[in-house]
């Protein structure tokens, strides 16, 4: 599919609706811009699913008593020795 568009005075180019609806883009999408010898070409910065609290609640695992940040950095300190050795 060939499309016709034009830029702005403000560098802005406007995507055809036929096309942001085919791939499901609405304002607010990201892209990746690769600048070519002869042309540009536009990719769609793929959106990162959402998390729900439920889904990440919990994820590492751990299940005994609240932990301070500083007593878990000491813990990622420890681990970061033990590896190095």
């Amino acid at each position: 599919m060939t499309k016709k568009t034009t830029l702005s005075t403000k560098g802005q180019v406007v995507i055809p609706q036929e096309v942001r609806e085919r791939h499901g883009w609405r304002a607010g999408a990201e892209f990746w811009i690769e600048d070519r010898d002869d042309h540009v070409v536009f990719r769609a910065v793929p959106e990162a699913p959402e998390s729900t609290l439920e889904q990440v609640a919990g994820a590492t695992g751990y299940r005994g008593p609240r932990k301070s940040l500083e007593e878990m950095e000491a813990g990622i300190a420890e681990g970061v020795r033990r590896s190095a050795r």
